[in-house]
């Protein structure tokens, strides 16, 4: 696609904030998919969704390695759930060419509502790390929830992929928010490149584009993981609630607006 200078700076300034937001909570693809659109109104939307997909392996990939530095994981865990994500965002990139998303959307928002609520009147949850959560039915449920529930949403339809797996680590298996941050990074990288491969075989890539976003996505990845990890899970915590709340207001205006 050709775009003037103008729109495409603006398009990279909104990869370093979606970087920001991905390393830090997950839900940049609220920032750059917007931006995509309205730059682009006339490209097709498997292409923006694959273009988006390339800049945004390579931020997570780079937010999940400063994780990884600092923050232990649990490979238990974080294995497994990557294993099934490849296949889980798969799946749902090839439905993504095929169907509509905007019937899944109000199912989306209750399902968001919810966790505005239990993060809002649990603050304790992910403040620190509870152990007693993590028994083995716990975690294969976490596993299964993550791995593929999660990572089908990602290749299907994108936005919140990494709050939706920090609160399955969190609520479901008692991590605290920057562990789950941290393992959340490296399950969303598969989730990335399972959809990715799947749009590249279709075509579905402006590799110029994508690879221009991947360089503004690192940087905002590095600035965001390091925030997260300097300030802790409180930090964590209220990025995670207001962008819960921007997706809960995006997905409302899609369905309220129509088509």
């Amino acid at each position: 696609m050709t775009l003037d200078p103008e729109i495409l700076g603006l398009l990279l300034l909104a990869g370093v904030a979606a970087g920001w937001v991905d390393a830090v909570v997950g839900g940049g693809g609220l920032l750059l998919l917007p931006a995509l659109l309205v730059a682009a109104p006339t490209t097709p939307l498997a292409t923006l969704l694959g273009t988006n997909k390339l800049g945004a392996v390579f931020g997570t990939t780079s937010a999940a390695i400063a994780y990884a530095r600092k923050v232990p994981l649990d490979r238990g865990v974080v294995l497994p759930t990557s294993a099934l994500a490849l296949v889980g965002s798969g799946l749902g990139a090839v439905l993504a060419t095929a169907l509509t998303a905007d019937v899944l959307k109000p199912v989306i928002m209750v399902v968001l509502a919810g966790v505005a609520l239990l993060v809002y009147f649990r603050p304790a949850m992910g403040s620190v790390a509870d152990p007693r959560l993590r028994t083995r039915n716990r975690l294969l449920a976490a596993i299964a929830l993550a791995g593929l529930g999660v990572s089908f949403y990602d290749g299907l339809i994108g936005p919140g992929t990494g709050v939706f797996l920090i609160i399955a680590l969190t609520a479901v298996l008692g991590m605290d928010f920057v562990t789950a941050s941290a393992s959340a990074k490296i399950v969303n990288v598969c989730t990335n490149l399972g959809a990715l491969v799947v749009f590249a075989f279709g075509g579905h890539i402006d590799w110029l584009l994508g690879l221009g976003l991947a360089v503004s996505t690192i940087v905002g990845a590095q600035i965001g993981a390091r925030m997260a990890l300097r300030r802790g899970s409180g930090f964590v915590r209220a990025v995670l609630l207001v962008v819960v709340l921007a997706l809960l207001v995006r997905m409302a205006w899609d369905v309220l607006a129509g088509p």
